[in-house]
């Protein structure tokens, strides 16, 4: 917040102080009035939360075809992200709008997922969208996400909207000045891409729903195809992905489904081009691919779970009938294992990336690379570094 008055800058100064220490807990709940600026505990974890709209009308196969694409990449960018040295933690939701096959009472708008920080369920969700034709109510579905999705009251938070579409901002019942109003009144930051020229963005009031939601406004060719610049380190972290994936240790009712959710969203991944294939498994090189819920490894290590009270039959084949202390000695291998060779693909990306930034062109702005520009502006005024 900032100061109006002369008694305020002394607490201002506290609450800037405060930001971007928090760590060691989880978010609390939703909180639709708050007035002043309450720095978060230090023991609370820092989150970039995003909330990502799509227009998933006719016209707009080529954004979700981005959005597939280069989820990987905004995942690896977001990586990066340092508060006072902590590393922040990532939740995306997903939304989609202006659907024909949407319910009409609901203002043609789903929520696809709520916040989650489990990467491959938002790749497999966005696989699952298909386009139809519809009505696009901007404003409407700012204000479902708003009221829907726990955004938490930690204000040190990170907060964005990023809205995409190209139909007039201005249509549907909810004023999009109402609802980007009320994302303020929340702290959270509206930010829209128009998938078309510039200045027609500009005069179907795209840019006036950022600059009410003093976000970041863009306009992208949501047709552009990803361009891919090939290095001399992409078939080596091709190959350790392979042994990435054998030190992942699936345990629960979900942790079979799981381990072949990751292998289907490699393929995935794979299937839209070597630049998303390469940009997944650079992301889960880091400390955000993360699967408590059915990866022995990481449930260990976030102290999400202990191992005394697993059922024999929540146990992999593999360490069914071991011992606790033997199970302890798998999970501790696997985990050294598996941060060599995570270090080993961080260590080549840094090559590819020199490369690629050597050897790239300059070609019209895509979602990713308007999404990582607002993120990182609106991130500074948070004392968040890269």
């Amino acid at each position: 917040m900032k100061p109006f008055l002369k008694p305020f800058l002394l607490a201002t100064s506290v609450a800037v102080m405060c930001s971007c220490n928090a760590k060691n807990s989880k978010p609390i709940s939703n909180n639709l009035s708050v007035s002043f600026h309450n720095p978060a505990p230090l023991n609370q974890e820092q989150y970039i939360k995003v909330a990502l709209l799509l227009d998933t009308s006719n016209s707009m196969d080529g954004l979700i075809d981005q959005a597939k694409a280069q989820l990987w990449k905004i995942v690896n960018e977001l990586s990066y992200a340092k508060c006072n040295g902590n590393s922040p933690k990532l939740q995306i939701a997903l939304y989609e709008y202006g659907n024909d096959n949407l319910d009409a009472n609901n203002g043609y708008i789903r929520q696809i997922l709520p916040f989650s920080d489990d990467l491959d369920d938002i790749s497999k969700q966005l696989f699952s969208l298909s386009t139809n034709g519809g009505q696009e109510y901007c404003g409407q579905v700012i204000q479902t996400s708003l009221s829907e999705l726990q955004w938490g009251n930690n204000q040190d938070d990170l907060k964005l909207i990023f809205i995409a579409g190209n139909e007039p901002f201005t249509q549907g019942p909810i004023s999009y000045k109402k609802a980007s109003e009320l994302a303020i009144e929340k702290h959270i930051t509206v930010n829209t891409i128009f998938c078309g020229d510039y200045n027609l963005g500009i005069n179907t009031y795209w840019k006036s729903g950022a600059d009410v939601g003093h976000g970041n406004y863009m306009a992208i060719d949501h047709n552009r195809q990803t361009v891919y610049v090939a290095t001399p380190f992409d078939s080596e972290i091709l190959q350790l992905n392979q042994k990435l994936n054998g030190t992942y240790v699936a345990y629960g009712n979900i942790g079979k489904e799981k381990i072949m959710e990751q292998k289907i969203q490699d393929t995935n991944a794979a299937v839209l081009g070597e630049a998303s294939r390469v940009s997944r498994m650079v992301s889960k090189s880091t400390h955000l691919y993360t699967n408590s819920n059915w990866d022995l490894v990481d449930a260990v290590s976030n102290e999400e779970l202990k191992l005394d009270d697993l059922e024999s039959s929540e146990l992999p084949e593999e360490l069914k009938g071991k011992s606790t202390l033997e199970i302890k000695a798998y999970v501790a291998a696997k985990e050294k294992e598996r941060k060599a060779i995570q270090e080993q693909i961080q260590q080549l990306n840094k090559k590819r990336l020199q490369f690629i930034e050597a050897n790239k062109t300059e070609e019209g702005q895509n979602l990713e690379e308007a999404m990582v520009t607002a993120i990182k502006t609106q991130a500074k005024k948070k004392n968040y570094q890269w």
